[in-house]
């Protein structure tokens, strides 16, 4: 049974008020890939009466009316993906669709996770707004937004909000429901890891200041928000403040991450599996997860450019095998399954053990794990491996897909050679979706990724295992334009790499500057945090020509790429010899 949408469906349930409303951008959709979905079964599963109000109307408060007054608060997401980032394209055009909404029309507002708060908080004024969801969580602290090309502040001050719940929430959004219920005030609730509130006195904190709202310059700026990636761990963090006037912005240290008996819980709790039947021509966004499992959570693999550390950590937690193999069984008892798993991954579908410091003392703060490799790093693909194998022996299974993507540098530091062979024989739909995002080296490190040498010997040993087993299988490239530090000499040298390869990528993305990553601070202050020395910034038109020259057989990009080549003094470039890139 799905949750209450209306007040129709509390009543039949015999509610007179719910507990919580659960306030999304997004359509409703019981689906485990889905945050909403998963808070509000979790809180269900602990005898919480919750509501979805998704996608509720934002220009009248009369929506967040209907259910009546919550008896513990109203919780609030902006949906799966950024709003702003789901509005607007990379060029700042708006969006006219999205898979999340019923018939792929966008229609939620920019800024939702403000908007739903402070509508929220005008239809019930003595009630409790709590944020969450990666909205709230990447702008947790000032930080910079690219559509206005200002730094903005804490979304807890904008959205009026009394907590917001940081990262993956479950324990924290459970200490909190069960605080309320027992008469906890929520001005009170200052205790929760996981957690950030506002406070005027932070005399009793044991806390790192970071520099005040008010004061923020550039170098300030990328000081403090090194501080805060630096303290994304549960065993290692502190209590972080920041000032706004008479305002304290107050962070918990992070909740501890859930272990694999409390993920199996999480994960085998009553979802309906799909859209609510409400939404009669369905949502796009279920077709590719619907027959998906997710088995782990948690990233070491810090690409500058993901926000995935800052907003689930370092630490990498996973499900047990039989949990994974009773949801497989599970999936192929449904009346639309095909035979085929779309993907059983997560973050980084390949990443399922931990290095020997972290479960003691945490994820170091001055060293990375892979780039470059740590050799306190446990290289493995057995567990991963025991458990594609068992799925896909299950009867009614006729193929097991891997698409939400491996680290390639972390299966070529693999010493066993079995899963890179497994996953070329039977893991692959024709296609390998990896994210080398460059090839020159310099820029390669400004976005945290190995070095060009390691893709190659990836793509040469997955070209060989395709030969010896027969397979007719080829690697797609996700690549990035723009991003801080790389130049023209260095889109060019990577156009002539794709085109001695013969690769020519139908799609490339340009650098896109959200809230928590690294690369979006070097994009605002032209500083890299990690080493404070400045790095080069594409911005305006020379952005349109990097992106050009990595697709240089666009008929609709030669002159562009033209200028390109001329402003580098590469007019070998242009001609008729098999190394040109465009003809003159």
């Amino acid at each position: 049974m799905f949750l209450p949408i209306s007040k129709k469906d509390m009543i039949d349930r015999g509610w007179e008020t719910p507990d919580f409303v659960l306030v999304t951008g997004d359509a409703y959709v019981d689906h485990p890939s889905f945050g909403v979905a998963i808070i509000s079964r979790v809180l269900e599963s602990y005898g919480f009466k919750v509501a979805i109000l998704a996608q509720p109307n934002y220009k009248d408060v009369s929506d967040f009316r209907k259910f009546g007054k919550p008896n513990y608060g109203f919780l609030v997401t902006s949906g799966v993906v950024e709003s702003m980032v789901n509005n607007y394209t990379v060029s700042k055009k708006k969006r006219k669709t999205c898979v999340y909404s019923p018939e792929n029309i966008n229609n939620r507002p920019d800024r939702a996770t403000i908007v739903y708060a402070n509508l929220a908080r005008q239809a019930y004024k003595g009630t409790s707004i709590i944020l969450g969801g990666i909205e709230a969580s990447l702008r947790r602290f000032a930080h910079y937004d690219y559509w206005q090309d200002k730094i903005r502040r804490s979304i807890l001050l904008d959205s009026k909000a009394d907590l917001i719940v940081y990262g993956m929430g479950e324990r924290a959004i459970v200490e909190i429901a069960e605080s309320l219920r027992n008469g906890v005030s929520i001005n009170d609730i200052t205790f929760v890891d996981g957690t950030v509130y506002k406070t005027k006195d932070i005399s009793t904190l044991d806390a790192i200041e970071l520099p005040a709202y008010d004061l923020l310059n550039k170098e300030l700026y990328a000081k403090s928000f090194l501080v805060q990636t630096q303290n994304t761990d549960h065993l290692n963090s502190s209590i972080i403040t920041e000032k706004y006037g008479d305002w304290y912005v107050v962070q918990n240290i992070p909740a501890k991450p859930l272990n694999t008996h409390e993920l199996d819980k999480v994960y085998n709790l009553p979802y309906q599996r799909t859209y609510h039947p409400v939404y009669k021509n369905g949502i796009k966004a279920i077709t590719e997860v619907k027959h998906s499992i997710i088995a782990n959570r948690g990233c070491f693999g810090e690409c500058n450019f993901c926000a995935l550390s800052y907003h689930q950590g370092r630490a990498v937690t996973s499900r047990s095998e039989s949990s994974i193999v009773k949801e497989a069984t599970l999936i192929t008892k449904m009346s639309d399954f095909k035979g085929y798993i779309n993907d059983i991954g997560g973050p980084t579908a390949n990443f399922f053990e931990m290095c020997n410091i972290q479960p003691k003392h945490g994820a170091c703060k001055d060293k990375r794990c892979l780039t470059p490799k740590c050799n306190n790093l446990k290289v493995s693909h057995k567990k991963y491996l025991k458990i594609l194998k068992s799925v896909r022996s299950l009867p009614g299974i006729k193929k097991v897909f891997i698409r939400s993507g491996v680290r390639y540098d972390y299966v070529m530091y693999d010493k066993n050679p079995e899963f890179f062979n497994e996953l070329v024989k039977h893991h692959i739909s024709g296609q390998l979706r990896v994210a080398p995002e460059h090839i020159n080296n310099y820029v390669l490190r400004l976005m945290g990724k190995p070095d060009k040498n390691v893709y190659e010997d990836f793509v040469s040993k997955f070209n060989s295992l395709n030969d010896k087993h027969k397979k007719n299988q080829y690697i797609v490239p996700y690549l990035i334009s723009s991003h801080p530090g790389s130049t023209i000499e260095a889109s060019i040298e990577l156009a002539e790499y794709l085109h001695i390869n013969n690769q020519y990528p139908e799609q490339v993305q340009d650098f896109y500057p959200t809230p928590g990553t690294l690369s979006t601070v070097m994009y605002y202050t032209g500083i890299n945090p990690l080493t404070m020395e400045k790095v080069y910034i594409p911005k305006e038109k020379e952005k349109k020509l990097q992106r050009a020259l990595l697709q240089y057989k666009d008929p609709k990009n030669k002159k562009l790429i033209k200028e390109a080549l001329m402003k580098a003094g590469r007019q070998d470039l242009i001609g008729y010899d098999k190394n040109c890139l465009i003809r003159p």
